[in-house]
């Protein structure tokens, strides 16, 4: 499978740079970071939001993470694991390894981080459904026992959304009461809509190996690291422009032409993802299958990206869940399913299915401004085909915490990047939001989990998408590329879905 982002349209000169192995840590100055918003939650496990990857993933570690071609590697596991029967992984830890509270990790730390993940995070809890047990099985060594194959595992362990975060079995309370993980930096301050202030950890204790995307060496360069949330879309630009920070996160991209002219450059992720229009699968009126397509078939996907995204250099009208190049790229189910705009068709199906205007509360916020643009089309269309629609706006936190309660919302928007196991989708588990959880889905969801060849698992996956469009548990709007701004004097940074600020410098 090729890469899993494809990285064009760099328009800064960012220079990239690597870590020789076993490099010291070097003092360096604060890097100021604008994202979109208030983190809803600072825990790894409990969030499966980008922007909370995004910050969790320098102070905390998982055993595995993934590598710049998007192949599994250790982190805090000492190598990859032995496997006897695709059931048993045995897992050999790092020895040396510090939490910043100064204590050493032990196995007992490992086992009880995974069990609280198999318990509380979504992508834990579709990784317990194979999981018989979880125990040390030496001072430095762990070992997973699985009823029958998985084949996403290392992939779920390896992800920094929805995390298997390592953390001391001490400091795993639900909700988290103390921020303590292992990663290059610590948690500082945490001033809500003001800034998250990560400090670096001197007690860190790098791989040896070179750095290579997530893997390898992770040395912290600068003394600070400060998420700043930065709501509005426009402030975000004019901040960029202006240069008043050296990473900006998620920008329109109808700005690129005004940011080359700025203190900043833009770095425009090619094909970075997909925006998802999420439908409440388990309370409420799109509860009801014919609903759901009604909703399918009443939208005009064309539209809607037009009005996110502008340039259609900006985006594709592509109905398959992943893009050319990618071996999971598939057609089946797309026809009939898709870009439809069909008002007659959708008011319809909302006939047979006995729909009596109950509203369809859609979710958005104006911290990703193409959400908002986006959702605003959909409710001209669903309207047109007879429902009622109710357009809640708030800030990405307070959606986040609203779309996990199904009696609160029909529709959420939200997006993802594509990613390089089709496990990883948060749709996939049954027990986040959207609930997708039918005896179809989770009958073929078992057949591509359990596949032990490549070529197998393509042929389920096909199976799987062709559900997604016969059942509509989501809408799947087309193919976007993402725009940030890097200040030209940050060297060693490479964009990516979840920027990092390890192994990156700053020359002012």
């Amino acid at each position: 499978m090729r890469k899993f982002l494809a990285l064009v349209g760099i328009a800064a000169s960012i220079t990239l740079s690597s870590v020789s192995p076993g490099q010291a840590q070097q003092a360096g100055s604060i890097v100021n970071v604008a994202v979109i918003g208030e983190p809803a939650s600072l825990d790894p496990g409990i969030s499966g939001t980008d922007l909370v990857g995004m910050i969790s993933q320098h102070v905390f570690e998982t055993l595995f993470t993934f590598d710049s071609k998007w192949n599994v590697t250790p982190l805090l596991a000492e190598a990859m694991p032995t496997v006897a029967d695709g059931t048993v992984y045995k897992i050999a830890l790092r020895q040396g390894i510090k939490f910043h509270n100064g204590r050493d990790m032990t196995a007992e730390d490992v086992v009880a981080s995974l069990k609280r993940w198999m318990e509380v995070a979504s992508r834990g809890k579709q990784t317990a459904l194979y999981v018989k047990s979880v125990a040390a099985t030496g001072p430095s060594e762990v070992t997973l026992t699985l009823s029958q194959p998985y084949a996403p595992l290392l992939s779920l362990l390896a992800f920094n959304n929805s995390a298997a975060a390592i953390m001391p079995a001490e400091a795993l309370a639900t909700p988290l009461k103390e921020v303590i993980g292992t990663g290059p930096y610590k948690l500082k301050e945490h001033k809500p809509d003001q800034y998250v202030q990560l400090v670096r950890f001197d007690g860190y204790k790098p791989r040896s190996e070179k750095a290579d995307g997530f893997g390898g060496a992770r040395v912290a360069k600068f003394d600070e690291i400060r998420f700043v949330p930065v709501p509005d879309a426009n402030t975000r630009v004019e901040a960029a422009i202006a240069g008043q920070f050296d990473y900006v996160d998620s920008l329109p991209v109808e700005a690129f032409a005004r940011l080359e002219k700025g203190k900043a450059r833009p770095a425009l992720l090619n094909n970075f993802g997909w925006p998802i229009f999420v439908m409440n699968n388990k309370e409420g009126p799109l509860k009801n299958e014919k609903i759901r397509k009604a909703v399918q078939a009443a939208l005009s996907e064309t539209d809607m990206l037009a009005a996110g995204f502008g340039d259609q250099k900006f985006y594709a009208v592509d109905g398959a869940m992943y893009p050319e190049g990618y071996a999971w790229r598939s057609d089946v189910g797309v026809a009939g399913n898709y870009n439809i705009a069909d008002d007659k068709k959708a008011a319809a199906l909302l006939k047979e299915a006995g729909y009596k205007g109950e509203p369809i509360r859609i979710l958005t916020s104006r911290q990703y401004e193409f959400h908002y643009k986006m959702a605003q089309v959909a409710q001209v269309y669903l309207e047109q085909a007879g429902f009622k629609v109710d357009l809640q706006v708030s800030d990405w936190a307070t959606m986040i915490q609203r779309n996990k309660k199904p009696e609160l919302w029909e529709v959420f928007i939200t997006h993802s990047p594509f990613l390089p196991e089709p496990a990883l989708n948060f749709i996939m588990s049954k027990t986040a939001g959207g609930w997708w959880d039918t005896p179809e889905k989770e009958k073929a969801l078992e057949a591509f989990n359990s596949a032990t060849s490549q070529d197998a698992r393509v042929k389920h996956w096909v199976a799987l998408q062709k559900l997604i469009f016969e059942q509509a548990p989501i809408v799947k709007i087309g193919n976007f590329s993402a725009l940030s701004a890097v200040s030209p004097g940050l060297t060693g940074f490479t964009p990516s879905p979840w920027p990092a600020f390890w192994n990156v410098e700053i020359k002012r």
